[in-house]
């Protein structure tokens, strides 16, 4: 089965995001998907409120830029994030943009190091374990989360380079791949893929009969989800949410 979804993106007002959230609850969406784009809306304030709003549906943060954000503070975030609302979150780092990176003075000569070891940790964090590591950029000492997770957590990661996608493919628990990606990427990816493969597909039209071709196009190429995102200049986010909620059944 390959879920379908739809992204919240943080070109939007976040005044405007509840409005989407509840369509999606009520439309049915299987999720709903958040970015952390610099420099727009929190990832994780915008989920949680997300959450809050919300009974049924699933939120993805994906992805979180890993440069802009202290390991120990993601793992907080994300671990409360789950035991205030279990099983409903699944959350993506990547290296970020690294021009907005070189914004804030948080860009990194070697983004994959950084990336390798920033994943290793949280996800360790996610797992209830105390961790001291002494990396290239990821240094901890006898960190432990007071209130981690029931389980650990899978952790995603996205990115576009093929280094970035093999990392993923070694140390996440699920690949993101963006909107970019063509149906040989898909199956590329996806072929040497035993975990989730989350990709971003992009498209305005509400052609029920074209978007239903389009999502099987790439769940056949492999996708285990398939997250309809509209162009930054599309309107009416809460009239594309309830479209794709309509479209029951076409990711089976």
């Amino acid at each position: 089965m390959t879920s379908l979804g739809v992204v919240y993106r943080p070109q939007l007002p976040p005044e405007n995001l509840r409005s989407v959230v509840l369509a999606a609850e009520e439309s049915g969406v299987d999720s709903l998907w958040l970015w952390e784009d610099c420099f727009l809306e929190s990832g994780i304030a915008c989920a949680s409120a997300a959450l809050a709003w919300t009974s049924r549906l699933h939120v993805g943060v994906g992805l979180l830029p890993v440069p802009l954000r202290n390991v120990a503070l993601t793992a907080m975030e994300t671990a409360t994030l789950e035991r205030l609302f279990p099983g409903r979150v699944t959350l993506a780092v990547g290296h970020g943009v690294q021009d907005w990176m070189g914004q804030v003075g948080a860009r990194v000569a070697s983004p994959l190091t950084l990336l390798r070891e920033y994943t290793l940790a949280l996800k360790a964090l996610l797992a209830g374990e105390r961790v001291t590591v002494s990396g290239r950029y990821v240094n901890l000492t006898g960190v432990a989360l007071d209130w981690p997770p029931a389980a650990p957590m899978p952790i995603y990661v996205g990115g576009l380079g093929q280094k970035t996608l093999d990392l993923a493919g070694e140390v996440g628990d699920g690949t993101v791949l963006d909107a970019s990606a063509d149906l040989a990427r898909v199956r590329a990816i996806s072929s040497t893929r035993t975990h989730p493969v989350v990709v971003y597909v992009e498209t305005d039209s509400r052609d029920r009969a074209f978007v239903t071709d389009l999502v099987l196009q790439v769940a056949d190429a492999g996708a285990t989800s398939v997250i309809l995102q509209q162009s930054a200049t599309s309107e009416d986010p809460e009239g594309f949410v309830r479209f794709v909620g309509s479209l029951d059944g076409v990711s089976a």
